[in-house]
């Protein structure tokens, strides 16, 4: 792992921890949203920019797994900060670290979401363990399994943060050294791809969600404004 990776280890453990529990626990801000939490993790390392090229690429993929009930989906929290802390310390017009670093995290999201789908598991556990407490009124009881679940989504994201950044850090810097493919066609075949997957998906959006369509126009409109503002 680079110096500068290995420096910032502990504090983006943290982030990933905080933007993980936000997916499903607390407070479910949208600040596990990936162009929000990429770009805060760029942000961190001092680069917010590379964060948000990589947030907006995670961003059109998440787009396609809307995290509604009960459901197995990614988790893009910790998965986010993956992504920006691995392409953020890379010298720009580096061939190929775009693409791996939103491979890795799409990998971490999918991780993460088998991990997230284990916590609940255990959650359920937990709480048959409680069972009679709770039938009769306990408000301790509560309290307890609310924190216990808590904490361990807080955990669970700060383990899947440190640990895929511990194996992924050296294993894209040997592949950046290996490939041979241009910085530019590497960066299209991202850009692409997450095009075509986001578009997908707000097509399917807008086909059966009512009033879609107009939620959108003014969204990028508001959108376009804000960058013609601040460029």
């Amino acid at each position: 792992m680079s110096e500068l990776v290995l420096g910032q280890l502990a504090p983006l453990a943290v982030l990933g921890a905080l933007l993980g529990l936000d997916v499903v626990a607390f407070p479910q801000a949208m600040l596990s949203r990936p162009i929000v939490a990429a770009t805060l993790t760029g942000g961190f390392l001092g680069v917010p920019e590379r964060g948000l090229l990589v947030g907006v690429a995670l961003e059109f993929f998440a787009l396609e797994s809307m995290p509604f009930g009960a459901t197995r989906y990614p988790e893009w929290g910790s998965a986010s900060v993956v992504g920006a802390a691995l392409f953020a310390p890379v010298a720009e017009g580096t061939a190929g670290a775009m693409l791996l670093a939103v491979l890795v995290a799409l990998g971490t999201a999918g991780l993460g979401g088998s991990s997230v789908h284990l916590l609940r598991r255990v959650n359920a556990a937990l709480a048959r363990r409680q069972q009679v407490r709770i039938a009769r009124g306990s408000g301790s009881a509560v309290v307890a399994l609310q924190l216990a679940g808590l904490t361990a989504d807080l955990v669970r994201g700060g383990l899947l943060t440190v640990a895929v950044l511990l194996v992924a850090r050296p294993a894209t810097t040997a592949l950046l050294g290996a490939l041979t493919v241009s910085a530019t066609l590497s960066r299209a075949m991202v850009v692409g791809t997450a095009s075509a997957v986001g578009l997908a998906a707000l097509w399917k959006l807008g086909r059966t969600t009512p009033g879609a369509p107009w939620y959108l126009a003014v969204g990028l409109g508001a959108g376009f404004a804000l960058a013609g503002g601040l460029l």
